[in-house]
């Protein structure tokens, strides 16, 4: 996976912030860019950096690719409704997405690493891409007896979980509840879409 070699936190620092609110993000003491002009001035963007910043902070919060993100954007532009609500909530029905924010993978790129060594399992199947897009009713689970390190991991998680998803974390079960509003979305706060789709409208 191209986005899973990278330094995880190396675009916090730059920003300024972590983009998973991690409390161990280097960020949080040296909230400046890496490198001997780190703590200088930060440059004032232009009009296409701007959207250009907005476009990798989705990119880098759910760890996908310039061409995962491209396809996405495709898709939420045809039909009805508006584009930047149909990209972001198609993002977040990813399954490492709604395995991240159940709690029970400590970061994005762990629910990637869950799933793709077939520890995760939807409505009872193990599945293995991460990109599979989960529809309301959908039932994730971790089963303990195969996967008793990960569960452990789990049953630690400390994190607040969105509304749209229901979580038993005795049983290690997470249930999509309904499809997420727009403002439920742990990131919807923190990055534009709309830049988002300005980019890729240029």
């Amino acid at each position: 996976m191209a986005t899973a070699s990278r330094a995880k936190h190396k675009f916090c620092r730059r920003i300024g912030y972590c983009l998973w609110n991690d409390p161990k993000c280097p960020s949080v003491e040296r909230p400046f860019a890496a490198g001997p002009h780190g703590k200088g001035r930060r440059a004032k963007l232009s009009t296409y950096g701007e959207l250009l910043l907005e476009k990798q902070k989705l990119k880098n919060y759910y760890a996908i690719s310039e061409k995962q993100l491209q396809i996405a954007y495709h898709k939420a532009k045809a039909g009805l409704g508006m584009t930047h609500e149909k990209l972001l909530k198609s993002l977040e029905l990813r399954l490492d997405a709604l395995l991240f924010h159940t709690g029970f993978a400590p970061t994005i790129y762990a629910a990637k690493q869950f799933i793709s060594h077939g520890h995760v399992l939807v409505d009872g199947k193990k599945l293995t891409r991460s990109s599979c897009k989960l529809k309301e009713g959908q039932v994730i689970t971790i089963d303990p007896a195969k996967s008793p390190a990960i569960a452990e991991m789990a049953r630690k998680a400390n994190r607040t979980v969105p509304a749209y998803l229901e979580v038993d974390l005795e049983n290690l079960k997470a249930t999509l509840t309904r499809v997420p509003q727009m403002e439920e979305i742990p990131v919807s706060g923190s990055i534009n879409v709309m830049s988002v789709v300005e980019y890729y409208a240029r």
